[in-house]
């Protein structure tokens, strides 16, 4: 990188890092010694490439234990085949900080139809295989295999989705809480700035374990005879055991259902659910961040580079790394995603000033080129949007603010993040400001305002929104709006873009297929409304059941959880396979997939003819595409089969079913090499992603 002075109010990239951030932390022991330590305070181990951005977790945490002066080392995507990476450090003085990374490991790793996937966006280079499959099980034992007697906290996504009983997609079974199976001392779940310093200095102080019980948004896990005593106190709301929800899908369906009745971190009550003769035992969520809070953490000193070791570039920093975050949580409460889960529905939002701060100091970035990709958070439009009555929101137990309708109590005055939004523009060094989270398009139409300075200024070509399907069933079951809202909405964007001179501008929208409740019949409409409206759709979302979501319960149990009513769900591969390809009708090569989709579905009048999705004779292409598969089966080449993945619960080691030997270039555990290897299918409907 330059170091020379620029002009046009940038200056050299040594005088910024001198202005506006630290150093990184440590990441070898050679580095430890360079900064003149002895010992460090906290070793935190994660998944992920170590980026210092604050879209990054371990940057974040790492940042706001430094500012309370504290040591930390981060031990980044280490060889988790041997336990040495974690005592290079020295014994922590006070605990390892455990993640797998931003996201799950197993969503990380897999398809939603189990394939394994070709890159992985938080590795230098997109590179697979620098990280185990469930990442937090490995960390763990091999923090308490280095240093035995030093305190284990687990936290991040995938120890946040996995706290209590959860069905797991990739082994097809319901799993325990993943504090009993890493043996951590204690989860932290959903953010956790206010936690982890809490914990740092209960234990700098002399502090135990058990005096960390005490602390909201941690569950933690109690003996035979501590289990005992709890239960006998009635101090919680009792779940189904894992048993009961393992064995009873009404069970495991009741659970669900009370888990997510007490996220609200002003009225959720305590809740414990017995593995056995032991107890986890969940405390009610931390609570929001205030304002203050929130421009503290962000406005801490970060390079927003990737750590200077790295060669290569890391995708997930790529596409971020001149984004800015103005807020947190997501009141809209969808059924399929986890952002409501791990940030919380209540909004929290920076302040105007902070957000300025984080602009300019990026406008004088040498490396800036102009362009903020983004200013948003997991929903772009939901920026100082709270209930207006604060009574009424501690007593609340609605699980989404929007849904089935907009609360009539909910501040939805978008005039705030438009001031913000027109203040960002005028910063010097920036050419342009984009839109490129969600937007949550109920919200918009109450404010044309919005909408119009959306399409003159915050676009770039393409907005993308997700109005997810078309079908009222299925829409109800994800609490998303009619698709007539999505309709609506197009055509407020497409008269805003055509009156800012802009008409050519498109709105992408993003359509889920098989989610619970979708079956042929539903999709083939969503097909039809695809043809319709002239959309094709480059990229195709497939429903994945991530751990702890509501969807994920109606996909194992096939009842919807508050209801207690059957929902139909595509289970089968081959379904799936089907589902997807009707999304993309068009496409010549999944010509015989939609045929045989609409032959199933007693649709066969749409073969042919103008109102057809498909032509009566396949083209070319798929007569091209089913040789190449035919003559890769016959081979023995057919890099087009699943893989299926191990169940460690069962006995069957980690990985792949099948695999051959471990080979340090292979992929993980069992990999021999980066190359698909045939194998059998995994699709004959018993068994079953970001």
């Amino acid at each position: 990188m330059s170091t020379v002075p620029r002009e046009n109010g940038r200056i050299s990239l040594a005088l910024w890092e001198e202005r506006f951030a630290k150093p990184f932390a440590p990441t070898t022991a050679a580095e430890m010694a360079e900064r003149g330590w002895d010992a460090v305070d906290v070793v935190f181990v994660t998944g992920d490439a170590y980026v210092d951005h604050p879209s990054f977790a371990m940057a974040i945490l790492h940042r706001v234990l430094e500012h309370a002066g504290f040591r930390v080392a981060i031990l980044s995507q280490p060889d988790w085949k041997t336990c040495e990476p974690w005592r290079q450090f020295g014994r922590p003085r006070l605990f390892f900080a455990v993640s797998a990374g931003n996201m799950d490991s197993l969503i990380n790793h897999y398809t939603a139809n189990k394939k394994v996937r070709n890159d992985d966006a938080y590795s230098p280079g997109g590179r697979i295989g620098l990280r185990p499959d469930r990442a937090t099980l490995a960390y763990c034992q091999r923090a308490r295999e280095a240093f035995p007697g030093v305190p284990v906290i687990a936290g991040g996504v995938e120890a946040s989705l996995r706290r209590l009983v959860h069905y797991d997609y990739w082994s097809d079974t319901v799993r325990r809480s993943i504090l009993l199976d890493s043996k951590a001392d204690l989860v932290v779940y959903g953010m956790g700035e206010l936690n982890i310093l809490a914990i740092a200095n209960k234990l700098k102080a002399g502090g135990t374990l058990r005096d960390l019980r005490a602390l909201r948004g941690v569950t933690y896990a109690l003996g035979a005879k501590e289990s005992e005593d709890f239960k006998a106190q009635a101090r919680a709301t009792v779940l189904p055991s894992f048993e009961e929800a393992r064995d009873d899908k009404h069970a495991f369906a009741e659970a669900t259902r009370v888990i997510h009745t007490n996220t609200n971190p002003f009225n959720a009550a305590t809740l414990v659910q017995f593995h056995d003769r032991q107890a986890v035992v969940q405390n009610p969520p931390s609570f929001p961040l205030s304002q203050a809070e929130m421009d503290a953490v962000y406005d801490l000193p970060f390079t927003r580079r990737p750590h200077p070791s790295y060669k290569e570039p890391i995708p997930a920093h790529e596409m971020i790394k001149d984004s800015v975050t103005i807020l947190r949580g997501c009141f809209g409460g969808c059924t399929f995603c986890s952002i409501t889960a791990h940030q919380g529905r209540i909004i929290q939002s920076r302040s105007q000033e902070s957000v300025l701060r984080e602009v300019n100091k990026l406008a004088a970035d040498p490396d800036f080129k102009g362009i903020i990709s983004d200013i948003g958070g997991a929903t772009a439009n939901m920026y100082t949007m709270r209930c207006s009555r604060p009574e009424v929101e501690a007593k609340c137990k609605r699980l989404s603010c929007v849904h089935p309708t907009v609360c009539k109590l909910l501040g939805t005055d978008h005039g705030p993040l438009i001031e913000l939004m027109r203040e960002v523009r005028t910063v010097e060094g920036v050419r342009k400001v984009l839109v490129s989270s969600g937007i949550r398009m109920d919200l918009a139409q109450l404010s044309p305002e919005y909408v119009r300075e959306l399409a003159e200024h915050h676009t770039g070509g393409r907005l993308k929104v997700a109005p997810e399907h078309t079908s009222p069933k299925v829409l109800e079951l994800m609490k998303k709006p009619p698709i007539d809202n999505f309709g609506a909405f197009a055509d407020q964007f497409q008269r805003a873009s055509t009156d800012a001179g802009k008409p050519k501008q498109q709105i992408v929208p993003y359509f889920i297929a098989s989610h619970p409740g979708s079956d042929l019949a539903e999709m083939i409409d969503l097909a039809l409304y695809l043809k319709r409206n002239g959309y094709r759709p480059d990229q195709v979302q497939d429903f994945i059941p991530a751990p702890f979501d509501i969807a994920t319960c109606m996909y194992y149990t096939g009842l919807d959880p508050f209801t207690k009513k059957p929902v139909r769900t595509a289970k089968n591969l081959g379904d799936r396979k089907l589902q997807r390809a009707l999304m993309q009708f068009f496409k010549p090569e999944n010509y015989f997939e939609v045929r045989e989709a609409l032959v199933r579905a007693g649709r066969s009048d749409l073969i042919g003819g103008c109102e057809g999705l498909i032509p009566a004779n396949p083209p070319k292409e798929a007569l091209e595409k089913r040789r190449r598969e035919a003559n890769r089966a016959v081979n023995g080449d057919d890099n087009d089969h699943y893989h299926t993945v191990a169940n460690p619960a069962k006995g069957e080691k980690p990985g792949e079913r099948g695999a051959g030997p471990v080979k340090q270039t292979g992929y993980r555990p069992g990999r021999k090499s980066q190359q698909r290897r045939p194998g059998k299918k995994s699709g004959d409907g018993s068994a079953p992603r970001a």
